[in-house]
């Protein structure tokens, strides 16, 4: 007799566990006018600065689109927040660049696909004599 196969279930929020070794408080800067930066700021359980891990910042900015406004993140390489300023006109350049060579890409699937008769969106065309089942 052979065993029931088990089926992984999704990530549970019951079993969803915070690792206190990786904890960071969020701190955002803006000139409101172009961006945001946020600083993630590594920190003890106790929430005493840990000076063992960088602080990590990141850029926020956003593109117009067809579609409407498009938001941008982006890394930004930086010891510290002057740097992080300093450094998030050509950041944020990468990161609009990036996003652009990834919505070409997606795109480029798109385009590519095949549409075939009993396929979801597949329409025949009106008076082609294609008959549906």
């Amino acid at each position: 007799m052979s065993e029931p196969v088990q089926q992984e279930k999704p990530e549970q929020a019951e079993d969803a566990q915070m690792n206190p070794e990786e904890l960071y408080r969020e701190e955002i800067y803006t000139d409101r006018k172009i961006g945001v930066i946020r600083a993630l700021i590594p920190i003890h359980v106790s929430g005493e600065f840990d000076d063992r891990r960088p602080v990590i910042y990141t850029g926020e900015a956003q593109i117009m689109t067809q579609m409407g406004p498009l938001p941008i993140s982006f890394e930004i390489k930086a010891d510290n927040l002057a740097d992080a300023v300093a450094k998030y006109k050509e950041a944020a350049k990468a990161g609009v660049q990036e996003t652009i060579q990834k919505l070409q890409e997606l795109r480029r699937q798109e385009a590519s696909k095949l549409v075939v008769p009993g396929q979801p969106g597949f329409t025949p065309p009106s008076g082609s004599g294609i008959v549906m089942p």
